[in-house]
């Protein structure tokens, strides 16, 4: 086995033959044969002769796909690399099966600078893993009042700009905001909250906060600031897009937005696909999430919204904290749950319940969200970066916190069984997570 990983890690590239390949942009779903060399995509279809130097992989039973693309991730580097780090998120988001990350800014300090955009990107390039794409802060220090310098920020690197953690409330940095994002072709990410209306909750407004005695946020805390800035989007004209979108009303407003042609996008995260707020009458603080965790009838917008392409993507939020924010009482703990290494098999929970198709589940893990933000990849098609993903369909597992890549435990999923995973995991025709030698 030793010999066998040395010859592939000293190869030029991999031949993988007989496997079942999606590609949703081009509607591909057949047996075919790909081609990874020099780092690219060089070679689709049936019955491939292999290129000397690469190495052929017997990938018949497996369904490869574009590398999976998260566009919402706290990565905690600079600043609580207790938390998790570059290394440990890029080992965690490979072992789920992304081989794209985009970094929220908001660290310590946050991403509001080129010299902070700049170590990003030096370092998350210099381990080598997966692809890490900086977001940059809206505002200076996420304050919500002076914008940062949104052109430099462009330059430096940022592929959109954000104060996610918090929301831009001010009506006119928000619409500036817009204007200058449009200027300098960045989207605007907005962390949907209305503060004077979420202040001091800590679940979801409802019969459960009522009966487990926990001060709720209403689900209009979400819509009413979804519904401001689709305004502001129809008198800008700027690219905008919703992070973890949770509630049923901004749905409806998506909607209405997107039937109007304005250039908006959305994202959901597993969580709120998979869990009520009934999770929370435990008062497991894995389960303390913003926005937090909604009713039954949000569930059912959300699934039907992905299934319809409402929303374009699936995205992690993965925000890892220590048992320091988290082994407390429930209102005192932070807000965040980890999400890289279960996402996959979650979506393909709503696969296999025949919510949505696999041709839109892997698409919305794939060219959905390369698509929002006008990243690389997400794609197939020959020329393009050597980013894909091995998936194991058929593989069953249980979320076990021992096996965790990340440097963090908060899962609301532990201890869940769930069916499908990515096997291998390939960056620039680089193999970074190969679980048929035991791992990353």
């Amino acid at each position: 086995m030793a010999n066998k990983l040395n010859s592939e890690s000293n190869s030029i590239g991999y031949h993988f033959q007989r496997a079942r390949v999606i590609d949703p942009k081009s509607g591909t779903d057949r047996e075919q044969d790909l081609i990874i060399k020099d780092g690219k995509l060089s070679e689709r279809g049936r019955g491939l002769a292999t290129p000397k130097g690469v190495v052929p992989i017997d990938a018949h039973g497996l369904l490869v796909v574009p590398g999976l693309v998260d566009l919402h991730a706290h990565l905690r580097e600079p600043g609580e690399e207790y938390k998790e780090d570059f290394m440990t998120a890029s080992a965690a988001a490979a072992f789920g099966g992304f081989t794209s990350i985009c970094a929220m800014p908001n660290t310590k300090p946050p991403n509001d600078s080129r010299a902070i955009t700049e170590l990003i990107i030096s370092r998350t390039r210099a381990l080598g893993g997966v692809r890490v794409y900086p977001v940059g802060a809206i505002t200076m220090g996420l304050q919500g009042n002076r914008l940062t310098e949104i052109g430099e920020l462009k330059d430096a690197g940022v592929v959109a700009i954000s104060d996610d953690g918090r929301p831009v409330m001010n009506s006119r940095v928000m619409r500036r905001a817009l204007e200058y994002g449009r200027t300098f072709g960045v989207p605007v990410i907005q962390h949907a909250e209305d503060l004077n209306l979420s202040e001091g909750g800590v679940m979801h407004e409802g019969s459960c906060s009522t009966r487990i005695g926990l001060k709720g946020q209403p689900s209009q805390a979400e819509s009413v600031i979804v519904a401001r800035d689709l305004a502001l989007v129809e008198l800008t004209g700027a690219r905008y897009h919703i992070a973890h979108v949770s509630t049923q009303e901004s749905i409806q407003h998506i909607r209405e937005a997107k039937r109007k042609g304005l250039p908006v996008t959305c994202e959901v995260t597993p969580h709120h696909l998979m869990l009520t707020d009934e999770a929370c009458m435990t008062y497991d603080t894995a389960t303390r999430v913003n926005p937090p965790l909604r009713g039954k009838e949000d569930i059912e917008a959300l699934r039907q919204a992905l299934a319809d392409g409402t929303i374009d993507a699936v995205a992690t939020d993965h925000a890892p904290h220590s048992s320091i924010e988290k082994q407390v009482e429930f209102d005192c703990s932070a807000f965040g749950a980890i999400g890289f290494e279960t996402a996959l098999a979650l979506v393909l929970r709503l696969v296999e319940k025949k919510e949505i198709t696999l041709m839109a589940a892997i698409e919305r893990l794939t060219w959905g969200p390369a698509r929002a933000l006008s990243l690389p990849g997400g794609t197939l098609q020959e020329g393009m970066p050597g980013d894909l993903t091995c998936i194991d369909l058929d593989q069953e597992w249980t979320v076990d916190p021992d096996t965790f890549r990340s440097k963090s435990r908060n899962s609301p999923f532990l201890g869940w069984k769930l069916k499908g995973k990515a096997v291998m995991t390939i960056v620039g025709g680089k193999m970074i997570h190969d679980e048929r030698n035991g791992g990353s």
